[in-house]
């Protein structure tokens, strides 16, 4: 039998998880959240939403599949660690190029397994998503360990957009085709390519890929873009993309800034962060949610038909709803409990929903809406 090497998770309420470590053996700091969804591992560690955040596994098996280099979402795993019940002993998937454990290894995130999750879980929701060391080998002590996670600062006034944009502009080109070969999906017909600038503040692969299917041109820019060159009547933009990412949105003063500048001039779609900054500029607030809404299962429903979508989420803030201005509205409720997830202000021609339309690798419910994004450059009404 594998030797493991010993690891530690300690809370920053004292509380410790002893397992067995996997992945890169080393030190990392962050806040534990968990998440429900069966599959989608390695999407989920390559989300730069998930920067700064210790991912909990809640599904007991993780790693069956390996890992498949078209399936990340991003340049990079962004998570920094990672806790499932069990890792997977074998790799089976024609697909995979590696096993989840050397995909940590590669990127320099350690994990943890042989761990009670369930009462992990049950701990998070009780206590609160909370700051957390997870050391894989090392020399520190528990003592140490304990004392340096009761010391770290939680996500509240972290801007963390800024250090996962990439810094620099690019045009997207890839489409769903380019994405699922060998077996291409139908395309939907496009009678006209619009020109999209969408910022990246943590975007994700599947969000851009989506885009281009539905006809937009799309032009990726980074954190801190301005204004007055989206609206420069040389660059011919037609709409406004603002995407997913990670943090406190309040703190993201230059992209609320940008926004309010935006409103009204072109058509804006916003997913999760870009949900969040939308609500900000519009005059709304935000508050830090106990634990927040991490996995592929969440229910929510479409206000204006009634429809129930699952949805994939990732997010730990939310817009509070009593603080929206005249002229807004809530377009989407989390049946779960009852936060807003969706929001759109139809004279502005803008719109946003917290949760994410493009997941990859489910469920699709919501992709409806990257068609409403494009109505709206048609000149369709919310």
């Amino acid at each position: 039998m594998k030797k493991h090497t010993p690891a530690y998770l300690v809370l920053a309420d004292g509380t410790v998880f002893e397992g067995a470590g996997f992945g890169k053996a080393c030190l990392k700091t962050g806040e534990v959240v968990f998440n429900t969804a069966m599959t989608g591992y390695q999407e989920i560690l390559s989300d730069p939403s998930y920067q700064g955040q210790i991912v909990v596994m809640t599904y007991p098996e993780i790693g069956n599949y390996g890992i498949a280099p078209t399936d990340d979402e991003s340049r990079g795993v962004f998570a920094s660690g990672f806790v499932v019940r069990e890792l997977s002993p074998i790799v089976s998937n024609y697909r995979a190029k590696k096993s989840l454990d050397a995909y940590l290894k590669d990127h320099g995130v350690p994990g943890i397994s042989e761990i009670d999750t369930r009462a992990l879980v049950r701990h998070i929701r009780e206590q609160g998503a909370m700051q957390a060391v997870l050391a894989v080998g090392g020399k520190k002590t528990l003592a140490e360990l304990k004392k340096m996670a009761k010391k770290l600062h939680g996500m509240e006034g972290q801007n963390l957009a800024k250090d996962v944009t990439l810094g620099k502009s690019y045009a997207f080109k890839k489409g769903l085709e380019d994405f699922v070969k060998p077996q291409p999906m139908p395309r939907t017909k496009i009678k006209k390519r619009y020109r999209v600038v969408a910022y990246d503040t943590g975007v994700k692969m599947n969000i851009l890929r989506l885009l281009h299917e539905h006809g937009c041109d799309v032009q990726t820019v980074p954190y801190g873009y301005p204004a007055a060159k989206v609206l420069d009547p040389k660059n011919k933009i037609d709409g406004v993309f603002l995407g997913n990412g990670p943090g406190d949105p309040s703190v993201c003063e230059e992209m609320i800034g940008i926004v309010k500048e935006l409103l009204g001039k072109k058509p804006l779609f916003g997913i999760c962060l870009g949900h969040q900054i939308l609500g900000l500029a519009l005059g709304a607030q935000t508050y830090k949610l106990k634990f927040g809404h991490h996995g592929g299962n969440q229910p929510v429903m479409d206000l204006a038909t009634q429809k129930v979508e699952i949805t994939a989420q990732n997010h730990g803030f939310n817009i509070d709803e009593k603080t929206l201005p005249a002229g807004a509205k809530v377009t989407h409720k989390n049946l779960n409990d009852d936060t807003v997830e969706g929001i759109a202000h139809p004279a502005l021609k803008a719109f946003s929903v917290q949760y994410h339309p493009e997941a990859a690798p489910g469920p699709h419910d919501s992709r409806y809406l990257f068609d409403r994004f494009v109505g709206l450059m048609q000149g369709q009404k919310l």
